[in-house]
This record gives structure tokens, C-alpha cells and sequence, in this order.
């Protein structure tokens, strides 16, 4: 496997911030899976790659999906939600995230 190096300060801006809902908390006990969201144009190695930088766990695998902005009107007007990109990283076995800063 060849370990591609990417600029720290990019990293540090592909992660937008975590999802914290049912589906997330449901997905992260079943699967040890954490939700993030994601720069439109962040690729999987680069989302793997800040994972394990910022939160210093292994990564097992990264997908993605891309959510389209709903149509929304807005009195006469016609607006859209920005488009959002999610990712769901599943950490390997044994490894655990939180988001409390407190060491574990």
C-alpha cells in the first residue's frame, strides 16, 4: 500500500464537523462507524487520512455519499439548501472515538 502524503492545513479543513443524530449514534454502535461532514471535494484517502491525524485511531474503510440541497421557497422566491457530502468512517476493531476531549 503506498502512503500518499497530503498538507496538514488541508487536512485540518476536510472535516467539517461530526453528525450527531439517531441514524449516526444507531450506526456508530452497530457498525463502529462515525459519521462526518466532509468538504465536496475531500477523496477517501484524504478523509482517512485526516481521521487518523486529528483523532489518532486506524481506519478500516471510508464511504461516502453525496446529499443533494433540497428546493426550498422562500415567500415568492426559490431558493436550495447547499449540497452536503457525508462520510462514513468505520474504525477497526477495538479502536474508539469521542468527541468529549476527554482522554480515555
Amino acid at each position: 500500500m503506498s502512503v500518499q502524503k497530503y498538507s496538514e492545513g488541508r487536512l485540518a479543513s476536510v472535516l467539517l464537523a461530526p453528525i450527531v443524530s439517531e441514524k449516526a449514534t444507531a450506526v456508530g454502535e452497530t457498525h463502529n462507524q462515525v459519521l462526518f461532514k466532509v468538504l465536496r471535494d475531500a477523496t477517501k484517502p484524504e478523509i482517512k487520512a485526516a481521521v487518523e491525524l486529528m483523532f489518532k485511531v486506524e481506519v478500516s474503510a471510508v464511504n461516502v455519499v453525496q446529499v443533494k440541497g433540497k428546493v426550498k421557497k422562500f415567500g415568492r422566491s426559490i431558493g436550495r439548501r447547499d449540497h452536503v457530502k457525508k462520510a462514513y468512517v468505520s474504525l477497526k476493531p477495538g479502536q474508539e472515538l469521542n468527541f468529549s476531549g476527554e482522554a480515555a
